[in-house]
C-alpha cells in the first residue's frame, strides 16, 4: 500500500509554552502504562496519496479524546484534506500544492480559526505546549492526562519498507537513510514503548526509537474533544485544572 509523509521542518516560536515543566510540577508521575488507543477506528485519512499526515494525525487525536471522553467522532477524509487546504493552500481537488504542514501553523490554525469536524462548524484547540521529544516522563504524562501527543518524526527508509502495523524498532531495521518529516499520534505507551497512529494502523515503537527519531512534540488541550459531559476529562480532572497544567498558570 503506498503512504506518504509529509511533515515540514519543525519552527520553533519563544512564545510557545514550555509543557514539560508544568506537568511536572502539577502532576502526579504517570503511571507505568496507559492506552487510549485500543478499539479507535484509525483511517488513513488521504495520507496514502498526500501529505497530510499532520491533519491525519490531528483526526486521530479527535477519534482517540472523543472515544475516551464522549462518543466516538471520526472525521471523513474530505474533511481532513478540507483542513489540510486551509492551512497550507493545498488543492483537494487537483492534489496541488502538496507541500506537507509545519506542525506549528497547524495548531496555531486550529487554536485560533478552528478545523472542520463533523456535527458542528469549527473545532477549536483551546491549548499547547511544547515538550522536548527526549523528556519521556513528560511524553508519558501528556499521554495520560492529556490524552495524546501530536509528534514530529524523522523517518528512515527502513520503516517506510515495513509492512503497515509493524513495530517500528531502530534495531532491527538496516537502511536507516532519512527520508522525510512525518506527523504521529501518539495514543498509549508501556514501560517498553509507545502506541502511535501511522497510516491508519495502530502501531508500536520502543522508546529509544523514538527518541532517536522524534524531533518535536506537542501536549494538547481540546475543551470540545477530551472533556466529557460532567466537564471532566476521562481521569476526573475538571477542565480548569487541565487548563493551567498547559498553561503554566
Amino acid at each position: 500500500m503506498s503512504r506518504c509523509l509529509g511533515k515540514r521542518a519543525p519552527k520553533h516560536d519563544p512564545r510557545t509554552y514550555r509543557l514539560a515543566p508544568m506537568l511536572a510540577s502539577r502532576l502526579p508521575a504517570a503511571p507505568a502504562q496507559k492506552d487510549w488507543s485500543a478499539g479507535v477506528p484509525y483511517q488513513m485519512w488521504g495520507n496514502d496519496r498526500y501529505g497530510c499526515c499532520a491533519f491525519a494525525a490531528q483526526a486521530a487525536l479527535t477519534a482517540t479524546w472523543t472515544q475516551a471522553a464522549q462518543g466516538l467522532v471520526v472525521l471523513p477524509t474530505s474533511m481532513v484534506l478540507n483542513n489540510y487546504a486551509a492551512v497550507t493552500g493545498f488543492d483537494p481537488q487537483t492534489g496541488a500544492r502538496d507541500n506537507g504542514t509545519i506542525l506549528l501553523d497547524e495548531l496555531n490554525f486550529w487554536l485560533r480559526e478552528g478545523l472542520h469536524r463533523p456535527g458542528q462548524t469549527l473545532d477549536y484547540l483551546t491549548a499547547y505546549g511544547t515538550i522536548d521529544p527526549q523528556d519521556c516522563n513528560s511524553i508519558r504524562r501528556s499521554i495520560c492526562y492529556l490524552g495524546g501527543v501530536l509528534a514530529g518524526v524523522q523517518v528512515p527508509q527502513g520503516f517506510m519498507d515495513l509492512p503497515l502495523g509493524a513495530t517500528w524498532d531502530w534495531n532491527t531495521i538496516s537502511n536507516r537513510t532519512p527520508v522525510g518529516g512525518h506527523a504521529i499520534a501518539l495514543v498509549g505507551y508501556d514501560p517498553e514503548g509507545l502506541f502511535f497512529n501511522t497510516w491508519g494502523t495502530r502501531t508500536f515503537m520502543p522508546w529509544d526509537t523514538f527518541t532517536k527519531i522524534a524531533d518535536e512534540a506537542y501536549g494538547l488541550l481540546s475543551r470540545q474533544n477530551w472533556v466529557g459531559i460532567p466537564g471532566t476529562s476521562p481521569n476526573g480532572e475538571t477542565f480548569d485544572a487541565l487548563l493551567a497544567e498547559v498553561r503554566g498558570l
